[in-house]
């Protein structure tokens, strides 16, 4: 018997009764429902432990998910006091004011749904706009086919005018001869370069390795450079992420044109570079005319020229700009009138949609 409940029922019987037999299963009764209520309220005990830990636990959750709805609810408010052109809908409340909680979640739906809505109008904007530079693309490879073609004529027909009837066309005639061949000329450059302006398109290009110092020579290599025109660079140029044709178009447009418009008994070109975090910057340098600041935005429109030449056609440099594009740089440049040009581009060296 439980040494506890055994002093306690001496207190109240005498050693004969304490010894008797009979009573014997009635203390034992009394013990077994003493040892049983013992059991029963450690196991309340524990169970009362774990519900409180459960609770603690479960109370615990709670204040994190709160403290987390509380964290966005401050940031929707926040990005809510932004939007100052927007009347926002707000719960008038008795110390303060704040959003009510179900017009804050009404508006951010409507938010969502008109930004859906927006995304909707631009694809089906940049849908329409790629079919029409597709037909742009198209229509200006018929009508360079279609004018081609007469324009060979033409100038076939006028040389052969010149050399069947030498005899017989006086001088003014020949130079009226000269200039209707020179016309042509001038137009099938212009026609080419419409071609290639249209053909430059993110969606035809793909990007590779292109070693820049060995395009700079096979550039040397295949334009007319004059005998008082130096070009050189100071260093090897790099190897680049880029198309070979359209890298050769930039490079052979910019260094072109720095000859043209060189002035100079001593013309002097030269071509270097800088690398860049993300880009490489490349720079095209000549002392020849020099550009008014008034022309540094216009002489990279479509067919603007600053001197009517007869072999430029106005499209050089919009070229030249719609490549830096393709390749996500940007060009600009620094002239001083009677001193020179320095051009700069921008090449990034990861170019979007390169592995």
């Amino acid at each position: 018997m439980n040494s506890l409940l055994k002093r306690q029922i001496r207190k109240y019987l005498n050693e004969a009764q304490s010894s008797d037999k009979e009573l014997e299963p009635f203390i034992d009764a009394v013990n077994r429902s003493y040892n049983n209520f013992d059991e029963q309220y450690v196991m309340q005990q524990r169970a009362m432990g774990l519900s409180s830990d459960e609770l603690f636990e479960a109370n615990r959750q709670l204040r994190q998910e709160a403290q987390v709805q509380q964290d966005v609810i401050s940031k929707l408010k926040r990005v809510i006091e932004t939007l100052k052109f927007y009347e926002l809908p707000e719960q008038k409340k008795a110390d303060n004011k704040e959003l009510d909680g179900i017009k804050l979640v009404e508006f951010i739906d409507n938010q969502t749904k008109e930004i859906i809505l927006m995304n909707k109008q631009r694809e089906a904007l940049f849908s329409e706009l790629a079919y029409q530079n597709q037909e742009l693309s198209d229509y200006a490879h018929m009508v360079s086919h279609d004018l081609k073609s007469p324009l060979r004529s033409i100038d076939a027909l006028t040389a052969w005018l010149k050399e069947d009837y030498e005899t017989l066309v006086d001088t003014k005639g020949k130079e009226n001869l000269d200039l209707i061949r020179n016309n042509v000329e001038k137009m099938d450059l212009l026609i080419n370069g419409i071609l290639e302006y249209s053909t430059i398109s993110k969606n035809k290009v793909e990007f590779y390795k292109v070693d820049v110092d060995k395009l700079y020579y096979d550039i040397l290599d295949s334009i007319e450079i004059p005998g008082h025109i130096l070009i050189h660079k100071n260093q090897r140029l790099p190897t680049v992420k880029g198309h070979k044709y359209r890298l050769q178009q930039l490079f052979q447009n910019l260094i072109t044109n720095a000859i043209t418009y060189n002035d100079k008994a001593q013309g002097i070109i030269e071509v270097g570079f800088e690398e860049q975090d993300q880009f490489w910057q490349f720079y095209i340098k000549d002392n020849g005319k020099g550009i008014d600041k008034v022309y540094f935005e216009k002489i990279f429109e479509t067919f603007k020229k600053l001197e009517n030449r007869p072999t430029s056609t106005g499209i050089g440099l919009s070229i030249v700009k719609k490549i830096v594009l393709l390749f996500e740089g940007e060009i600009w440049l620094e002239s001083t009138v009677g001193k020179g040009t320095t051009f700069y581009f921008t090449l990034k060296k990861e170019p979007h949609g390169t592995a």
